[in-house]
């Protein structure tokens, strides 16, 4: 599936700020930024390197400030804007297209007969960062002028000026020093001028309407300036590695080489899941406290490890994927940091803070994660590897763990929480605040519960363990207690959650996970029913609605300050990664197989917004659905082509 914007787009200001690209390392840093140039997240920039991978993400090269001599004329390449909405230079008006090659973003900008192409990828597995400058056509030499905007801090963090900088000049570049940390700049022609000097008040529009700090000053080190003659090329390369980079070439066909493996070891279907493919790789990431370990980073830009998403994210990433080794470290890791029966929601490896286990799901998500892999893979040395973590899961909750969650023994069902309590995916708390208040029995709880008690007992059976059968005998009693709880004549949908004291009859997307896991808890003329409901309610082009329209407490924005934006995440706001269920429960239900891939068919379009290339966190739930939160999120990513998988190959 080829992703390329012509002058259309890439020259309409307003569509090149809404239009987001990301290339990652391979280790939790990346290079983000709009198709315009502008840097509208304090998130954008050339080189964030994960220091502590896949944590510790810092940034280093803001942006360039780019300049083209050519016909003794002075075209601008770059697009800053300033704090008094001051944009110079405009650089997006001369973009006469915009692709990805792979992944990997190509800009060609047409300056009277010259075309230049601008190509930027990282080195897998460093903190490393190639831009490439190509003069494709021309009738005269061309002089490119070229300023790094560098700067030495949190993704998270905007600063401003001055702060302590040492700048010294190396044979092929220039090195940044600033509180301890060093960035070297360097380039395989050209000689830098040393310039020591700052960039005021660059403004960042998206974190102005998100109700956040906005303008940061960032350092001009140095400026290079390179005349090229037609097919000629220059190579920049931003690192925090000790060690001299390799080569642009060698660096760029490794890189190619690299994504093409992943196409091949995926089974290449066809366009849109090889494009999703690609976009998953971005989230699995090495570690640094072992290298053997893999993670999943929740999503790009700011989002980091998470316990829930990583154990959702993982089928759809991995082993639809055929990266299997991924998904044995994946689970390994995940395994190490389970206490009383809990995955972790925050994973906080390596870090002073420790790990929060504020999740009722993350746990049962890693049981049918781990039985996904097992009927996937065959591999059955990690199964029983990992076969005491999941009965620990199973017995903690059977007994009674933290925050409320315990087997209640008078129906076998799963309650969670409690007074000041968010333990379920829609867990925003604002101050003292539950928004989203699900204490009791939750709906897609219990049905991960039975689902995980299913898959327990397979894999106990297949190594002989007598204990499979107490758990099947358990299964089958949830099973009768959840169609007498959470079915009622009087609703065509289920509830969201019962006994919280009372019943919650909410029309919220969490039913569909009755209907779309391996073992469905609700069929027949009742799951039709439910899904007809979800269906004509919940439904949008981008995924599910968090709550009916219909419900007093719908709000269709997402948008304003933190505290408008959490306030409305849960109520009416679009998740993405639910469309990858309701079309999986859409075909069980039906038997339309086409029909359920048809609904995803949005998504492949929304590969050319937001994003490029992969799928956002989230939409407003009124039309026209306009994207929201992270441009690129591991779930929505990953549902979505597990979904098209299954039913590809049904």
């Amino acid at each position: 599936m080829i992703i390329r914007l012509g002058r259309a787009l890439c020259s309409d200001f307003a569509a090149g700020l809404r239009r987001e690209w990301l290339v990652t390392n391979g280790l939790g840093g990346y290079a983000a930024g709009t198709l315009a140039g502008v840097p509208t997240r304090r998130y954008h920039g050339l080189l964030a390197a994960a220091t502590l991978p896949p944590a510790g993400r810092t940034l280093f090269v803001a942006a360039t400030v780019e300049w083209v001599q050519y016909l003794d004329q002075r075209w601008g390449l770059s697009t800053l804007e300033y704090g008094d909405s001051w944009i110079e230079p405009h650089g997006y008006l001369h973009l006469e297209s915009f692709e990805l090659d792979g992944m990997l973003p190509v800009w060609r900008y047409a300056l009277a007969d010259a075309l230049l192409e601008r190509r930027l990828w990282m080195a897998y597995g460093q903190n490393t960062t190639y831009l490439t400058f190509r003069l494709v056509r021309a009738s005269a030499p061309l002089t490119l002028e070229l300023t790094p905007l560098v700067t030495n801090r949190d993704v998270h963090q905007l600063r401003d000026a001055p702060w302590s900088i040492q700048l010294e000049a190396e044979p092929s570049g220039l090195r940044v020093q600033s509180e301890g940390r060093v960035v070297r700049l360097l380039a395989d022609r050209g000689k830098w001028q040393p310039l020591n000097d700052w960039h005021w008040r660059i403004w960042h529009r998206e974190e102005a309407a998100r109700g956040l700090e906005d303008r940061e000053d960032l350092f001009l080190p140095g400026l290079l300036r390179v005349t090229l003659e037609p097919g000629e090329r220059l190579a920049l390369i931003f690192t925090t590695e000790a060690t001299d980079p390799a080569p642009a070439e060698p660096a760029l066909a490794a890189e190619r080489a690299r994504q093409a493996a992943l196409l091949t070891r995926a089974l290449r279907r066809d366009p849109f899941i090889d494009r999703l493919v690609l976009a998953a790789d971005q989230f699995i990431v090495r570690c640094a406290s072992n290298a053997d370990e893999r993670a999943i980073l929740a999503g790009y830009p700011w989002f980091a490890e998470w316990g829930r998403d990583s154990t959702i994210s993982l089928p759809g990433l991995t082993l639809v994927t055929g990266r299997w080794d991924d998904a044995a470290a994946i689970l390994r890791r995940l395994a190490r940091f389970v206490q009383d029966g809990l995955v972790p929601n925050v994973i906080a490896d390596g870090h002073a803070e420790p790990a929060a286990y504020n999740s009722v799901d993350a746990s049962l998500w890693f049981l049918q994660a781990l039985a996904a892999y097992a009927e996937t893979t065959g591999d059955h040395a990690l199964v029983r590897e990992l076969l005491p973590t999941a009965q620990e899961i199973v017995a903690r909750y059977r007994a009674g763990t933290r925050y409320g969650i315990a087997l209640d023994p008078s129906d076998g069902l799963i309650r969670n929480g409690g007074p000041g309590l968010q333990l379920t995916w829609m867990d925003v708390k604002i101050g003292d605040w539950v928004v989203t208040p699900r204490s009791g029995k939750p709906v897609e709880i219990n049905a991960l519960w039975y689902n995980g008690l299913r898959a327990l007992a397979r894999l106990l059976a297949a190594n002989e363990d007598p204990s499979a059968q107490e758990l099947e005998a358990l299964a089958e009693r949830v099973r009768t207690s959840f169609r007498q709880r959470f079915l009622d004549p009087a609703y065509p949908y289920l509830a969201d959650v019962v006994d919280a004291p009372g019943d919650d009859w909410s029309l919220r997307p969490n039913q569909v996970f009755a209907l779309s896991l391996p073992e469905p808890l609700v069929e027949g003329e009742a799951a039709r029913r439910a899904l007809t409901t979800v269906g004509q309610a919940l439904l949008t082009s981008l995924g599910l609605r968090s709550l009916a329209p219909t419900d007093p407490r719908y709000a269709g924005q997402y948008r304003g300050s933190p505290f408008e934006r959490d306030a409305v995440y849960h109520q009416g706001t679009v998740w993405c990664w639910l469309l990858g269920p309701f079309a999986l429960a859409y075909a069980r239900v039906t038997g339309d197989h086409q029909a359920a891939r048809e609904l995803l068919l949005p998504l492949a379009d929304h590969l050319l917004d937001a994003g490029l290339g992969t799928i956002s966190e989230i939409a407003d739930g009124d039309p026209p659905f306009t994207p929201r939160g992270a441009f690129a999120q591991a779930w929505s990513v990953a549902e979505t082509l597990r979904a098209l998988v299954l039913l590809h190959d049904a």
